[in-house]
């Protein structure tokens, strides 16, 4: 994950901020959480709430399966920038995760204003649609993904997702 340039913009990172956050990217790279999670802390405390920080916490919050801080921090994230779209994903994921599927659901819904060619927010959107029973919608969504990124491409991905398995047989016939 290379520093996004609007991050580097707010507040310039010290160097050795930015050997940090690279070194937790590695660490996460590795597939070591916990060191990339003790390395994170290692942060000064002033740039805790830096994007760049943020970003990087969630990532590691993804690692280890904490929803309950990565929604915290897609919420920060969030509230410093509504246009950071891993963000919005993060953050329904994360509910989601925690059996949450409608609230992740009207969470992401939102950002469809805000990424109106990004194919992942309605794909997303079919997913908490499949899981809490409503498979028209789903359908729907589902298409819109595919008008953006490409019905095959939708379709593979979708076949291997399990919260789209109540659409599988159908997709499958496609």
């Amino acid at each position: 994950m290379n520093p996004d340039p609007d991050d580097l913009q707010l507040d310039t990172p010290d160097p050795a901020d930015l050997l940090r956050i690279n070194a937790v990217q590695g660490w996460l790279g590795l597939g070591d959480v916990q060191s990339a999670a003790l390395e994170l802390e290692e942060l000064p405390q002033a740039f805790q709430a830096h994007p760049l920080a943020l970003k990087t916490r969630a990532r590691v919050l993804m690692a280890s399966k904490d929803w309950d801080g990565l929604v915290d921090v897609s919420r920060n994230l969030l509230l410093q920038n509504p246009n950071q779209q891993q963000a919005w994903v993060d953050r329904s994921y994360a509910l989601h995760e925690m059996k949450r599927t409608q609230e992740a659901f009207e969470a992401l819904r939102p950002a469809m204003e805000f990424f109106p060619t990004s194919w992942v927010i309605p794909y997303n959107l079919a997913c908490y649609c499949a899981q809490t029973g409503r498979l028209s919608e789903a359908r729907n969504w589902l298409q819109h993904a595919a008008l953006l990124s490409g019905k095959q491409e939708i379709k593979c991905q979708a076949l291997e997702d399990s919260d789209l398995q109540p659409l599988w047989e159908e997709l499958s016939r496609l």
